[in-house]
Protein backbone atom coordinates (compact mmCIF):
# COMPACT_ATOMS: atom_id res chain seq x y z
CA UNK A 1 0.00 0.00 0.00
CA UNK A 2 2.76 2.68 0.36
CA UNK A 3 0.41 5.62 0.06
CA UNK A 4 -1.07 3.70 -2.85
CA UNK A 5 -4.17 3.41 -0.73
CA UNK A 6 -6.58 0.70 0.17
CA UNK A 7 -10.34 0.56 -0.37
CA UNK A 8 -13.68 -1.07 0.64
CA UNK A 9 -15.28 -2.48 -2.49
CA UNK A 10 -15.31 -1.66 -6.18
CA UNK A 11 -17.09 1.66 -5.78
CA UNK A 12 -15.97 5.27 -6.08
CA UNK A 13 -12.37 5.25 -7.30
CA UNK A 14 -12.74 1.56 -8.10
CA UNK A 15 -15.60 2.39 -10.48
CA UNK A 16 -13.43 4.90 -12.35
CA UNK A 17 -10.89 2.27 -13.31
CA UNK A 18 -10.61 -1.47 -13.62
CA UNK A 19 -9.06 -3.07 -10.55
CA UNK A 20 -6.02 -5.26 -10.97
CA UNK A 21 -6.08 -8.89 -9.91
CA UNK A 22 -3.54 -11.35 -8.58
CA UNK A 23 -3.60 -14.60 -10.53
CA UNK A 24 -0.89 -16.59 -8.74
CA UNK A 25 -1.33 -18.41 -5.42
CA UNK A 26 1.53 -16.99 -3.35
CA UNK A 27 3.16 -13.64 -2.65
CA UNK A 28 6.39 -12.97 -4.56
CA UNK A 29 9.05 -10.28 -4.28
CA UNK A 30 7.47 -8.63 -7.34
CA UNK A 31 4.41 -7.81 -5.24
CA UNK A 32 6.55 -5.33 -3.30
CA UNK A 33 8.62 -4.05 -6.21
CA UNK A 34 6.67 -0.94 -7.21
CA UNK A 35 5.48 -2.20 -10.60
CA UNK A 36 2.29 -3.61 -12.04
CA UNK A 37 2.44 -6.73 -9.86
CA UNK A 38 2.45 -4.59 -6.73
CA UNK A 39 -0.39 -2.38 -7.93
CA UNK A 40 -2.47 -5.43 -8.83
CA UNK A 41 -1.73 -6.88 -5.38
CA UNK A 42 -2.88 -3.67 -3.65
CA UNK A 43 -5.98 -3.41 -5.84
CA UNK A 44 -7.00 -7.03 -5.37
CA UNK A 45 -6.41 -7.29 -1.62
CA UNK A 46 -6.79 -3.80 -0.18
CA UNK A 47 -8.60 -1.46 -2.58
CA UNK A 48 -11.24 -4.15 -3.01
CA UNK A 49 -11.60 -4.45 0.77
CA UNK A 50 -11.27 -0.93 2.16
CA UNK A 51 -12.69 1.66 -0.24
CA UNK A 52 -13.69 5.00 1.34
CA UNK A 53 -13.65 8.64 0.26
CA UNK A 54 -10.41 9.77 1.98
CA UNK A 55 -8.67 6.79 0.39
CA UNK A 56 -10.15 7.13 -3.09
CA UNK A 57 -7.56 9.56 -4.56
CA UNK A 58 -4.79 7.03 -3.74
CA UNK A 59 -2.40 9.79 -2.72
CA UNK A 60 0.57 9.42 -0.39
CA UNK A 61 -1.54 10.70 2.50
CA UNK A 62 -5.17 10.91 3.60
CA UNK A 63 -6.62 14.42 3.95
CA UNK A 64 -9.26 15.57 6.42
CA UNK A 65 -11.25 18.70 7.15
CA UNK A 66 -10.42 20.21 10.53
CA UNK A 67 -14.05 21.34 10.85
CA UNK A 68 -15.25 17.77 10.29
CA UNK A 69 -12.95 16.44 13.02
CA UNK A 70 -14.03 19.17 15.45
CA UNK A 71 -17.61 17.89 15.38
CA UNK A 72 -16.53 14.96 17.55
CA UNK A 73 -14.67 16.84 20.30
CA UNK A 74 -11.91 19.27 21.15
CA UNK A 75 -8.67 17.20 21.19
CA UNK A 76 -7.01 14.74 18.83
CA UNK A 77 -5.82 11.32 19.96
CA UNK A 78 -3.18 9.46 17.95
CA UNK A 79 -1.86 5.94 18.52
CA UNK A 80 0.02 3.15 16.76
CA UNK A 81 0.64 -0.54 17.37
CA UNK A 82 2.21 -3.47 15.56
CA UNK A 83 0.80 -7.00 15.43
CA UNK A 84 3.01 -10.08 15.12
CA UNK A 85 0.74 -12.75 16.56
CA UNK A 86 1.41 -16.41 15.85
CA UNK A 87 -0.61 -18.20 14.56
CA UNK A 88 -2.15 -15.69 12.15
CA UNK A 89 -5.60 -17.27 12.56
CA UNK A 90 -7.03 -18.46 15.87
CA UNK A 91 -10.45 -19.25 17.33
CA UNK A 92 -12.34 -15.96 17.62
CA UNK A 93 -10.20 -13.93 15.25
CA UNK A 94 -7.09 -13.42 13.18
CA UNK A 95 -4.25 -10.93 12.88
CA UNK A 96 -6.40 -8.58 10.78
CA UNK A 97 -9.25 -8.38 13.28
CA UNK A 98 -6.70 -7.98 16.07
CA UNK A 99 -4.98 -5.09 14.28
CA UNK A 100 -8.21 -3.12 13.92
CA UNK A 101 -9.55 -3.87 17.41
CA UNK A 102 -6.28 -3.15 19.15
CA UNK A 103 -5.85 0.31 17.67
CA UNK A 104 -9.54 1.21 17.99
CA UNK A 105 -9.44 0.23 21.66
CA UNK A 106 -6.23 2.18 22.32
CA UNK A 107 -8.03 5.30 21.10
CA UNK A 108 -11.30 4.56 22.87
CA UNK A 109 -9.78 4.02 26.33
CA UNK A 110 -8.54 7.61 26.19
CA UNK A 111 -12.08 8.86 25.70
CA UNK A 112 -11.68 9.32 21.94
CA UNK A 113 -14.10 8.50 19.16
CA UNK A 114 -11.97 6.41 16.74
CA UNK A 115 -12.22 7.69 13.16
CA UNK A 116 -9.34 6.87 10.84
CA UNK A 117 -6.71 4.13 10.66
CA UNK A 118 -3.65 3.40 8.58
CA UNK A 119 -2.55 -0.12 7.70
CA UNK A 120 1.02 -1.12 6.89
CA UNK A 121 1.82 -4.75 6.13
CA UNK A 122 5.14 -6.59 5.96
CA UNK A 123 4.59 -9.84 4.07
CA UNK A 124 7.00 -12.73 3.72
CA UNK A 125 7.59 -14.07 0.24
CA UNK A 126 5.63 -17.30 -0.23
CA UNK A 127 2.60 -16.41 1.89
CA UNK A 128 -0.71 -17.52 0.40
CA UNK A 129 -2.55 -14.79 -1.51
CA UNK A 130 -5.83 -16.29 -0.33
CA UNK A 131 -4.70 -15.90 3.29
CA UNK A 132 -3.79 -12.26 2.63
CA UNK A 133 -7.16 -11.67 1.01
CA UNK A 134 -8.92 -13.28 3.99
CA UNK A 135 -7.01 -11.08 6.45
CA UNK A 136 -7.81 -7.93 4.48
CA UNK A 137 -11.51 -8.78 4.40
CA UNK A 138 -11.46 -9.52 8.13
CA UNK A 139 -9.94 -6.09 8.73
CA UNK A 140 -12.58 -4.45 6.54
CA UNK A 141 -15.46 -6.17 8.35
CA UNK A 142 -14.04 -5.24 11.76
CA UNK A 143 -13.52 -1.63 10.65
CA UNK A 144 -17.18 -1.44 9.66
CA UNK A 145 -18.23 -2.75 13.08
CA UNK A 146 -15.94 -0.24 14.77
CA UNK A 147 -17.15 2.69 12.64
CA UNK A 148 -13.65 3.54 11.39
CA UNK A 149 -12.11 3.87 7.95
CA UNK A 150 -8.72 2.56 6.84
CA UNK A 151 -7.55 5.54 4.79
CA UNK A 152 -3.88 4.99 3.96
CA UNK A 153 -1.20 2.34 4.18
CA UNK A 154 1.95 0.68 2.98
CA UNK A 155 3.01 -2.73 1.68
CA UNK A 156 6.44 -4.33 1.91
CA UNK A 157 7.40 -7.83 0.77
CA UNK A 158 10.52 -9.38 2.31
CA UNK A 159 12.55 -12.48 1.45
CA UNK A 160 11.70 -15.86 2.95
CA UNK A 161 12.81 -16.01 6.56
CA UNK A 162 12.99 -12.22 7.01
CA UNK A 163 9.70 -12.16 8.95
CA UNK A 164 7.22 -14.72 10.21
CA UNK A 165 4.64 -14.72 7.38
CA UNK A 166 2.85 -11.42 8.11
CA UNK A 167 3.31 -8.41 10.38
CA UNK A 168 0.74 -5.57 10.48
CA UNK A 169 1.06 -2.05 11.85
CA UNK A 170 -2.02 0.09 12.33
CA UNK A 171 -2.04 3.71 13.48
CA UNK A 172 -5.21 5.53 14.42
CA UNK A 173 -6.63 9.01 14.83
CA UNK A 174 -9.62 9.83 17.00
CA UNK A 175 -11.17 12.86 18.64
CA UNK A 176 -11.58 13.07 22.41
CA UNK A 177 -15.04 14.03 23.62
CA UNK A 178 -15.31 17.49 25.17
CA UNK A 179 -15.16 17.40 28.96
CA UNK A 180 -13.65 13.90 29.19
CA UNK A 181 -10.57 13.62 31.38
CA UNK A 182 -9.04 10.20 31.92
CA UNK A 183 -5.61 9.39 33.31
CA UNK A 184 -3.62 6.80 35.22
CA UNK A 185 -2.87 9.46 37.86
CA UNK A 186 -6.52 10.24 38.69
CA UNK A 187 -7.56 7.25 40.86
CA UNK A 188 -8.75 8.21 44.34
CA UNK A 189 -9.45 6.25 47.55
CA UNK A 190 -12.88 4.56 47.56
CA UNK A 191 -13.07 4.44 43.74
CA UNK A 192 -14.19 1.06 42.43
CA UNK A 193 -12.24 -1.13 40.00
CA UNK A 194 -14.45 -2.69 37.32
CA UNK A 195 -13.79 -5.17 34.50
CA UNK A 196 -16.23 -5.87 31.67
CA UNK A 197 -16.14 -9.66 31.73
CA UNK A 198 -14.11 -12.86 31.87
CA UNK A 199 -10.34 -12.48 31.69
CA UNK A 200 -7.52 -14.44 30.05
CA UNK A 201 -9.40 -15.91 27.09
CA UNK A 202 -7.17 -14.39 24.41
CA UNK A 203 -3.86 -15.40 25.94
CA UNK A 204 -5.07 -18.95 26.56
CA UNK A 205 -6.52 -19.16 23.04
CA UNK A 206 -3.24 -18.19 21.37
CA UNK A 207 -1.24 -20.69 23.41
CA UNK A 208 -3.76 -23.43 22.71
CA UNK A 209 -3.89 -22.59 18.98
CA UNK A 210 -0.14 -23.10 18.69
CA UNK A 211 -0.65 -26.74 19.61
CA UNK A 212 1.65 -26.60 22.62
CA UNK A 213 -1.15 -28.28 24.58
CA UNK A 214 -4.41 -29.00 22.80
CA UNK A 215 -7.53 -28.78 24.95
CA UNK A 216 -10.63 -30.84 24.25
CA UNK A 217 -12.71 -27.73 25.02
CA UNK A 218 -11.86 -24.97 22.57
CA UNK A 219 -11.24 -21.48 23.95
CA UNK A 220 -12.08 -18.41 21.89
CA UNK A 221 -10.30 -15.07 21.83
CA UNK A 222 -12.30 -12.14 23.23
CA UNK A 223 -10.98 -9.84 20.47
CA UNK A 224 -13.55 -7.04 19.99
CA UNK A 225 -13.80 -3.30 19.29
CA UNK A 226 -14.84 -1.59 22.54
CA UNK A 227 -15.56 1.99 21.43
CA UNK A 228 -19.32 1.57 21.86
CA UNK A 229 -18.99 0.01 25.29
CA UNK A 230 -16.66 2.80 26.44
CA UNK A 231 -18.97 5.46 25.03
CA UNK A 232 -21.85 4.02 27.04
CA UNK A 233 -19.69 3.96 30.18
CA UNK A 234 -18.64 7.60 29.81
CA UNK A 235 -22.23 8.67 29.20
CA UNK A 236 -23.42 6.93 32.38
CA UNK A 237 -20.38 7.75 34.53
CA UNK A 238 -18.85 11.01 33.22
CA UNK A 239 -16.42 11.23 36.15
CA UNK A 240 -14.75 7.92 35.32
CA UNK A 241 -11.09 8.28 36.33
CA UNK A 242 -9.29 5.77 34.14
CA UNK A 243 -9.84 3.13 31.43
CA UNK A 244 -7.26 0.76 29.98
CA UNK A 245 -7.52 -2.35 27.82
CA UNK A 246 -5.81 -5.24 29.60
CA UNK A 247 -3.65 -6.57 26.78
CA UNK A 248 -0.03 -7.69 27.31
CA UNK A 249 0.57 -8.28 31.01
CA UNK A 250 -3.16 -8.66 31.68
CA UNK A 251 -5.14 -7.38 34.63
CA UNK A 252 -2.22 -7.45 37.07
CA UNK A 253 -0.08 -5.12 34.96
CA UNK A 254 -2.84 -2.55 34.50
CA UNK A 255 -3.62 -2.50 38.23
CA UNK A 256 0.03 -1.94 39.06
CA UNK A 257 0.19 0.94 36.58
CA UNK A 258 -2.77 2.57 38.35
CA UNK A 259 -1.30 2.04 41.81
CA UNK A 260 2.02 3.58 40.82
CA UNK A 261 0.57 6.33 38.64
CA UNK A 262 -1.88 7.57 41.29
CA UNK A 263 0.27 6.64 44.31
CA UNK A 264 -2.59 4.66 45.82
CA UNK A 265 -3.18 1.11 46.95
CA UNK A 266 -5.53 -1.23 45.15
CA UNK A 267 -7.31 -4.12 46.82
CA UNK A 268 -8.99 -6.83 44.77
CA UNK A 269 -10.90 -10.00 45.68
CA UNK A 270 -9.95 -13.23 43.95
CA UNK A 271 -13.49 -14.56 44.23
CA UNK A 272 -14.83 -11.60 42.26
CA UNK A 273 -12.42 -11.89 39.33
CA UNK A 274 -14.26 -13.54 36.41
CA UNK A 275 -12.15 -16.30 34.82
CA UNK A 276 -13.56 -19.29 32.97
CA UNK A 277 -12.96 -22.65 34.65
CA UNK A 278 -11.32 -24.00 31.48
CA UNK A 279 -8.88 -21.07 31.40
CA UNK A 280 -8.11 -21.42 35.09
CA UNK A 281 -7.49 -25.15 34.64
CA UNK A 282 -5.33 -24.52 31.57
CA UNK A 283 -3.21 -22.08 33.57
CA UNK A 284 -2.82 -24.55 36.43
CA UNK A 285 -1.56 -27.23 34.02
CA UNK A 286 1.05 -24.89 32.51
CA UNK A 287 2.02 -23.02 35.66
CA UNK A 288 0.60 -19.71 34.42
CA UNK A 289 -1.19 -17.03 36.42
CA UNK A 290 -4.42 -15.95 34.68
CA UNK A 291 -4.08 -12.45 36.16
CA UNK A 292 -1.23 -11.87 33.70
CA UNK A 293 -2.86 -13.37 30.61
CA UNK A 294 -3.57 -11.02 27.73
CA UNK A 295 -7.04 -9.88 26.74
CA UNK A 296 -8.16 -8.18 23.53
CA UNK A 297 -11.74 -7.33 24.46
CA UNK A 298 -11.52 -6.39 28.12
CA UNK A 299 -11.08 -3.06 29.88
CA UNK A 300 -10.16 -2.16 33.43
CA UNK A 301 -12.04 0.91 34.69
CA UNK A 302 -11.61 3.03 37.80
CA UNK A 303 -14.95 4.65 38.58
CA UNK A 304 -16.04 7.07 41.30
CA UNK A 305 -17.97 5.26 44.02
CA UNK A 306 -21.12 7.34 43.54
CA UNK A 307 -21.19 6.50 39.80
CA UNK A 308 -20.32 2.82 40.09
CA UNK A 309 -23.90 1.54 40.02
CA UNK A 310 -24.68 3.55 36.88
CA UNK A 311 -21.40 2.46 35.29
CA UNK A 312 -22.11 -1.23 35.88
CA UNK A 313 -25.65 -0.92 34.54
CA UNK A 314 -24.39 0.77 31.35
CA UNK A 315 -21.66 -1.81 30.82
CA UNK A 316 -23.96 -4.77 31.44
CA UNK A 317 -26.46 -3.41 28.92
CA UNK A 318 -23.84 -3.67 26.15
CA UNK A 319 -23.09 -7.02 24.43
CA UNK A 320 -19.39 -6.70 25.25
CA UNK A 321 -20.05 -5.90 28.90
CA UNK A 322 -22.84 -8.20 30.04
CA UNK A 323 -20.54 -9.92 32.58
CA UNK A 324 -19.12 -6.70 34.03
CA UNK A 325 -18.28 -6.79 37.72
CA UNK A 326 -16.53 -4.73 40.39
CA UNK A 327 -13.44 -6.66 41.50
CA UNK A 328 -12.00 -4.29 44.10
CA UNK A 329 -11.40 -0.73 45.18
CA UNK A 330 -8.78 1.97 45.57
CA UNK A 331 -7.36 2.66 49.03
CA UNK A 332 -4.92 5.09 50.61
CA UNK A 333 -3.12 2.16 52.29
CA UNK A 334 0.08 0.68 50.81
CA UNK A 335 0.56 3.24 48.00
CA UNK A 336 1.93 1.67 44.84
CA UNK A 337 0.85 -1.85 45.82
CA UNK A 338 -1.86 -4.19 44.55
CA UNK A 339 -3.08 -6.67 47.16
CA UNK A 340 -5.48 -9.56 46.50
CA UNK A 341 -7.64 -11.27 49.10
CA UNK A 342 -7.65 -14.93 48.06
CA UNK A 343 -10.61 -17.30 48.13
CA UNK A 344 -9.04 -18.90 51.21
CA UNK A 345 -8.99 -15.60 53.08
CA UNK A 346 -5.26 -14.94 52.76
CA UNK A 347 -3.67 -11.92 51.15
CA UNK A 348 -0.99 -11.76 48.46
CA UNK A 349 0.81 -9.00 46.66
CA UNK A 350 0.10 -8.93 42.93
CA UNK A 351 3.25 -7.54 41.36
CA UNK A 352 4.33 -6.74 37.80
CA UNK A 353 6.06 -9.50 35.84
CA UNK A 354 9.73 -8.95 35.08
CA UNK A 355 9.27 -10.55 31.65
CA UNK A 356 6.41 -12.02 29.64
CA UNK A 357 4.88 -15.37 30.60
CA UNK A 358 3.29 -15.83 27.15
CA UNK A 359 5.11 -14.37 24.11
CA UNK A 360 3.56 -13.05 20.89
CA UNK A 361 -0.07 -12.83 21.88
CA UNK A 362 -0.76 -9.74 19.74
Amino acid sequence: MSGEGEGKGAKGAAQRRKLGKVDIPTVTMAHGGGGKAMHDFIDDLFVDAFYNEPLAPLEDQARFSIDALARYGDRLAFTTDSYVVSPLEFPGGDIGKLAICGTVNDLAVGGATPLYLSCAVIVEEGVSVDLMRKVARSMAATAVEAGVEVVTGDTKVVERGACDKLFINTAGIGVIRAGVKLGVELAQPDDLVIVNGVLGDHGATILNARGDMKLDTEIFSDCAPLHGLIGALLEAAPNTRFIRDATRGGLATVLNEIARGSEVGIEIREGQIPIRAVVRGFCELLGLDPLYLANEGKIVCVVAKDEAEAALAALRAHPYGKDSVAIGHVTDERPGRVVMTTVLGGRRIVDTLVGEQLPRIC
